[in-house]
């Protein structure tokens, strides 16, 4: 099994890490939630074990982008906040378990076993939108029978269009499913997502799929081009 850490302080990170392989996972590091947002939506890994107290951006923040992107990966949470409240706002914000510091490797590897199993049965059946094909299962996008390579930023702004299909999505939302912090996010980088997939989705094809209501938000659907 696959896992990415996400722990900026080295030691404790060297100390999981090192325990994880022991245990027979493979695992791989991260520091901040820019370094492992793109490794998390690329699908390689099989679980999440994430840090709430990260440099910039906080642990909580990379659980709600997922989440909000349609990420089903398995995450635990392990942090030194390990109150009542600290553990109920990681489960609502998407976690699958919370785990306070000091933690024993064994209960962590236990967890981590406990929460993949469980996920593993569930699988999505795939979303179609005219001929255009989404495999929640394979992490795949296809039109005309042709797959979409699509970039992780691009992955996240279509699954999210998919899952809200005919009905419009409000920019904010958008936003916040790939980014995270609508306020860090230039207007432009958001126009230049959408045009990107778009050129992908959308200019091969005569029928247009993803439509613009200005000053609203995107809506998937067959129709007219705007």
């Amino acid at each position: 099994m696959r896992v990415l850490i996400v722990e900026d302080q080295a030691r404790t990170a060297s100390e999981l890490r090192s325990g994880l392989v022991n245990a027979g996972f493979e695992a791989v590091v991260a520091t901040t939630v820019e370094e492992a947002l793109p490794l998390a939506q690329s699908g390689v890994f099989e679980a999440l074990v994430v840090d709430i107290m990260l440099p910039g951006r906080s642990g909580l923040e990379l659980v709600e982008v997922l989440r909000a992107a349609g990420h089903p990966v398995p995450i635990i949470i392990l942090s030194a906040k390990g109150n009542l409240e600290d553990r109920l706002r990681g489960l609502d914000a998407g976690a699958d378990d919370y785990l306070a510091k000091p933690y024993s490797i064994l209960e962590v590897v236990a967890r981590l076993r406990t929460i993949t199993r469980r996920a593993q049965p569930i699988l999505a059946a795939p979303v179609q939108v005219a001929d255009l094909i989404w495999d929640p299962a394979r992490r795949s996008v296809a039109r005309g029978g042709k797959r979409i390579e699509l970039t992780p930023k691009e992955y996240a702004l279509m699954v999210l269009l998919l899952e809200h299909a005919g009905r419009v999505v409000p920019r904010s939302q958008l936003v916040k499913a790939v980014w995270g912090i609508e306020g860090a996010v230039d207007a432009n980088a958001v126009d230049v997502q959408i045009l990107r997939l778009r050129r992908k989705v959308d200019d091969p094809f005569p029928l247009k799929l993803i439509h613009t209501l200005r000053g609203v938000g995107l809506v998937l659907e067959p129709r007219e081009a705007d």
